[in-house]
């Protein structure tokens, strides 16, 4: 049976975003975005903050795990920190080696690592001691930096290491997003691993969905911005949906989850950010919906909380509570 991963996608899905998707539909498990280790051990509250489901049995409210992620080049302090980590009883830990972020890339972090397959495996074993068995440890990486040369080299390295999986985001640091994603290449990566591999990128339908797992012979598969555009993906491909989205009735459901994602980010950051929160996300649902083009429009050149809100209530998207 297939499993459905929600990817971790940093300055878009993060708790509040985790919440919404994962209550239209479970994922086996999410990844947070990362945590950033750099010479010291940080304190539990580093963790909590990025990933407030660790007070809560580690899970979103509707029950999918939630696994945080460490990015860092220094081995020893790796495991430090997972092992500070671990006091939390994280529903698992994940290494990020496929972040294309310039700013974190300068600083040796992400994707910029994969040059250095003996650098990964260094980090990745040390990160295993610190990690008991029963708390799943996995890594997600790219293709390489500029060309997958060393990417069979990357994914052993990794599974020799200790990890107990391998998400491979199926292009380069230099590709970014861009499509296509090399879908073939995390069949290449699976065939020299002994650990499950799981395929990553460009996955926006459910046509993507069974052309990945075609081409990449991987039975599992992580959503990211994909489940972000629609987040009924994982339900239809769930339910082996093969007729046309209904996406008015999709839309009627999702509209209460709009409005609920907006008071959570309300709560969570100062008002003068609030609106670009919401409308990153309408973005990407105006993809798939016609009414969400119609609202992101609508909310597009609003700063003001109170104005937000009224466009909201008139586009049919319940507000809780006024703005402070």
């Amino acid at each position: 049976m297939t499993r459905l991963i929600l990817a971790p996608m940093e300055g878009l899905a993060d708790d509040v975003l985790r919440e919404v998707l994962t209550r239209v539909e479970a994922y086996d498990h999410a990844v947070t975005e990362f945590v950033r280790v750099s010479g010291t051990v940080l304190p539990l509250r580093a963790f909590t903050r990025l990933s407030p489901e660790l007070r809560s049995g580690s899970a979103t409210s509707s029950g999918t795990p939630v696994r945080v992620q460490l990015l860092g080049s220094d081995p020893a302090c790796m495991a430090d920190n997972a092992a500070q980590l671990v006091r939390l009883t994280p529903a698992g830990v994940d290494l990020n080696f496929g972040c294309p972020a310039p700013t974190v890339n300068r600083h040796r972090g992400g994707a910029a690592l994969l040059d250095e397959p003996e650098l990964l495996h260094a980090i990745a074993s040390a990160v295993r001691k610190a990690v008991p068995s029963h708390i799943p440890f996995t890594a997600k990486m790219r293709l390489g930096v500029t060309d997958t040369g060393r990417a069979l080299d990357c994914g052993r390295a990794l599974a020799e290491g200790g990890v107990d999986g391998l998400v491979v985001h199926a292009r380069t640091k230099t590709d970014g997003y861009r499509p296509p994603a090399h879908w073939e290449w995390v069949g290449r990566i699976a065939d020299v691993v002994a650990v499950p591999v799981v395929a990553n990128g460009e996955v926006w339908n459910e046509d993507d969905w069974r052309r990945c797992r075609a081409v990449s012979g991987a039975s599992d598969v992580m959503l990211g911005r994909g489940a972000v555009a629609d987040p009924f993906l994982a339900r239809r491909i769930r339910a082996g949906a093969l007729e046309a989205p209904r996406r008015d009735a999709e839309w009627a459901e999702l509209q209460p989850l709009i409005g609920e994602f907006w008071q959570r980010v309300l709560i969570k950051v100062e008002a003068r950010h609030a609106p670009g929160r919401l409308k990153q996300w309408l973005n990407l649902l105006r993809r798939n919906f016609i009414a969400a083009e119609q609202l992101y429009l609508a909310v597009r050149p609003e700063r003001d909380v109170e104005r937000v809100n009224q466009v909201l209530g008139a586009h049919g998207i319940p507000v809780l509570r006024a703005a402070a």
